[in-house]
């Protein structure tokens, strides 16, 4: 079994490569069978293209984009609810701006997490501003979310939203009284040893950080210049390399073990110390009339998921808009990572769309689930 896996991720892999779907991946998949886990592992390709690139290995990492969402903003969230901190149906905005709009005034952090709290996906903000990181332009562009119309009422659809996670990785900031990546090491990484695994990269030089060991991203006409040991996302890069949204970067090792411990943790073999398993449960599971979405992770799309055909209804991913995403099957007790940088150097490269469910699906036909 264990040889098996290791050669259906590297084949898979280096399909992508081969067809220029991104310069360089790491990926993995974990599978218990008989109580027994077996991961298989693949690290292939270039960090960037031109002579600057190195091959990846697997202490290569990646910007994991919206991933930042499930495994750190919504973990956090647990973590502070635990604590007795703030409760889900804690309306929570107020906290950023006194005089909200009053539509504003009863969305919870549960509608933020839930994609439902009516904020729209996104906007462009950071054009209007310099590719220049200061206090003052976090506050602008926070003021121009808090202000920011709804587009429906909370509570009466899911539409995904970058907007309510900046906002609630601010929340979090001020109810945990610190800023949210030393928060997120102290209490959600650094018990299960993944802090140099699962990181943030700030700006400001307080981590450092070797740019050849990072693959890069876009070549960015905003910033003019290729982005590589940065995050990706213009907003969270403007807010410093730091967000609720966006900014945490990982390797394949790490993102497969924290995903390992929820999974453990769904199913009551395992349990972290930030927060109880009923309480992960409850997030994993939560079920809701306005969509889908549970609280901050996705569930796969009937015929069209990206997870492919063979994840059960039961499991719960996220994407990543540069290439990463996550899968993780309680049923199947399977765990599928896949980390690239498919934007690299430009994000009209779009052949992730058809490789993600052809990279599942041909994962789980060969181990034994198709």
């Amino acid at each position: 079994m264990q040889n098996r896996v290791n050669i259906v991720v590297r084949e898979a892999c280096e399909k992508g490569l081969a067809e220029g779907v991104f310069s360089g991946v790491s990926a993995a998949v974990s599978v218990v069978q008989k109580k027994v886990r077996y991961r298989g592992w693949f690290s292939g390709g270039v960090t960037r293209y031109d002579q600057l690139g190195v091959p990846v290995n697997p202490s290569t990492l990646f910007d994991l984009a919206s991933l930042t969402k499930p495994l750190c903003t919504t973990l956090c969230t647990l973590t502070l609810i635990m604590s007795g901190k703030m409760q889900g149906d804690d309306t929570c905005l107020s906290l950023l701006k006194s005089n909200l709009p009053p539509e504003k005034k009863y969305i919870t952090i549960f509608d933020i997490l839930n994609h439902s709290s009516g904020l729209p996906a996104y906007f462009p903000y950071f054009s209007d501003f310099n590719p220049h990181f200061s206090k003052k332009n976090i506050l602008l562009l926070l003021d121009k979310i808090l202000t920011e119309p709804l587009m429906y009422p909370p509570k009466t659809t899911c539409c995904y939203s970058d907007l309510g996670f900046i906002l609630l990785g601010q929340v979090i900031e001020k109810i945990a009284g610190q800023p949210l990546e030393q928060f997120y090491r102290q209490h959600v990484t650094g018990p299960l040893q993944l802090a140099e695994h699962l990181l943030f990269l700030p700006l400001d030089g307080s981590v450092e950080r070797e740019k050849k060991r990072i693959a890069a991203t876009e070549h960015c006409s905003w910033r003019q210049t290729t982005i590589q040991g940065e995050v990706h996302d213009e907003h969270c890069w403007l807010m410093g390399g730091v967000a609720g949204h966006a900014g945490l970067f990982g390797t394949v090792a790490g993102v497969l073990r924290l995903c390992e411990c929820l999974l453990d943790c769904w199913r009551e073999s395992a349990c972290h110390p930030a927060f109880s398993n009923d309480l992960l449960r409850l997030a994993l599971q939560w079920q809701s009339p306005a969509g889908n979405w549970r609280l901050g992770f996705d569930t796969p799309s009937p015929g069209q998921s990206s997870s492919g055909r063979y994840f059960s209804p039961y499991s719960v991913g996220h994407l990543g808009f540069t290439g990463t995403s996550f899968w993780m099957d309680p049923e199947k007790e399977v765990i599928v990572v896949l980390l690239t940088n498919r934007v690299h150097p430009s994000r009209e490269n779009i052949k992730i769309r058809e490789f993600r469910p052809y990279f599942h699906d041909y994962l789980l036909e060969r181990i034994g689930f198709g």
